[in-house]
């Protein structure tokens, strides 16, 4: 009976040991996890576009993260992160106010000069 006992544990212990490796390739890291949005540019838009300028105008929120998501970043927190840096790029920049806190107001145009005596 003792020679048979090795015969019986083999598989078992097999199944054991392949189990164990599937449940830990399972658990794969995101690469992209806590980058900036403008280092995910770098790392992953910048081969093909210079500046982020542009590529979010006209385009939906949602729409654009799905893109990231299945095109370029491993995950959808990423996706997330680049899509709202990209829309962040495109805004209009706010009016700054001035020093004196008061509006720039236009100056009277100028009368015309006079023409030269001939």
């Amino acid at each position: 009976m003792s020679q048979n006992l090795p015969g019986r544990w083999c598989p078992a212990l097999l199944l054991g040991i392949a189990a164990a490796g599937l449940l830990t390739a399972a658990q794969a890291q995101n690469i992209d996890a806590g980058k900036p949005p403008a280092k995910l540019f770098a790392d992953n838009c910048a081969t093909c576009h210079r500046s982020p300028r542009g590529l979010a105008k006209g385009r939906f929120s949602l729409t654009l993260q799905w893109f990231l998501k299945d095109h370029y970043v491993s995950g959808p927190d990423q996706a997330k992160a680049l899509a709202e840096y990209l829309t962040s790029v495109d805004a209009a920049p706010a009016a700054k106010p001035r020093a004196g806190g008061k509006p720039k107001t236009k100056s009277a145009p100028r009368p015309p000069a006079a023409a030269p005596a001939r």
